[in-house]
């Protein structure tokens, strides 16, 4: 049954954009792309997740028995608006620069009593990993509408963004890939997927400000931890871990880039 509805997922989410092109007698294949987008919007599956996040937040779990509403996300315990728009960002508690999805890892470890390392090293999807995506996707959508504020004021986040911008451009693996052989130019595309300039400010709001994200083709909330291990893998890249260094700095270089773009989440994708 689940690969039955899979495929129905892939073949509609292929082919009602070329019906749209075909009604619309002349419209590019982008803007019926738009279009269909727009429809599945509407009643956006990702509102599920939202909620469960939510829930998750608010709810005593883990070892100690104690709820996430005193985290510290940027912006004092339990504050949740406006956050998702200033990270990734340095934590002194931490000393390390964090992006949303790590921070939340932390405060579940140091609140929740979870094993972040376990919980790190599960499975996208999976477990403790799939409620952390949920409660992400609540939190990004407390900033929904907001402009992405990134900061760049402590020497690590400077430097963050530095490493970040060298491993967006460094070239490896069996392909000879970087990320800026996708996103390092204009007008570039695969199948009828328009490929984001992510080198320049703003020019990456329709990528970083677009994640956590609902899938269609796999039914899966998204968050930017997974979308960029799903980029390296798509590069024969070594998956990167959860929360590594190397993300976070990716994270760090494209919010940076993103400065003054609107947070769009939770968004939806093919």
């Amino acid at each position: 049954m689940r690969k039955t509805q899979l495929m129905w997922s892939l073949l509609l989410g292929s082919a009602l954009p070329f019906c749209a092109l075909a009604q619309t007698g002349g419209r590019t294949a982008t803007q019926a792309i738009e279009e269909y987008r727009a429809l599945l919007a509407d009643g956006n599956p990702a509102e599920l997740f939202e909620a469960k996040g939510e829930d998750l937040w608010k709810k005593p779990r883990g070892p100690k028995n104690a709820t996430l509403e005193k985290c510290d996300l940027g912006k004092g315990p339990g504050v949740v608006k406006g956050v998702f728009v200033e990270l990734p960002r340095y934590f002194a508690d931490t000393q390390k620069v964090q992006d949303m999805e790590s921070r939340l890892l932390t405060c579940m470890e140091t609140l929740q009593g979870f094993d972040a390392k376990a919980v790190a090293a599960t499975s996208f999807g999976q477990g403790e990993m799939a409620n952390l995506t949920a409660i992400a996707t609540w939190v990004a959508t407390q900033s929904k509408g907001m402009k992405f504020q990134v900061p760049q004021e402590h020497l690590q986040e400077k430097t963050y963004y530095e490493v970040g911008k060298r491993l967006f451009f460094q070239r490896a693996g069996t392909h000879d890939f970087s990320c800026a052989s996708c996103h390092g130019e204009e007008g570039k595309r695969i199948r009828l997927q328009d490929l984001p300039l992510l080198t320049k400010n703003p020019g990456d709001g329709i990528g970083f400000a677009a994640w956590p994200a609902y899938r269609v083709s796999n039914g899966q909330m998204w968050g930017m931890q997974q979308r960029l291990n799903d980029c390296y893998r798509q590069q024969r890249f070594p998956y990167p871990g959860f929360g590594s260094d190397a993300l976070t700095a990716l994270s760090v270089y494209l919010g940076v880039n993103a400065q003054g773009a609107v947070s769009a989440v939770p968004t939806i994708k093919r």
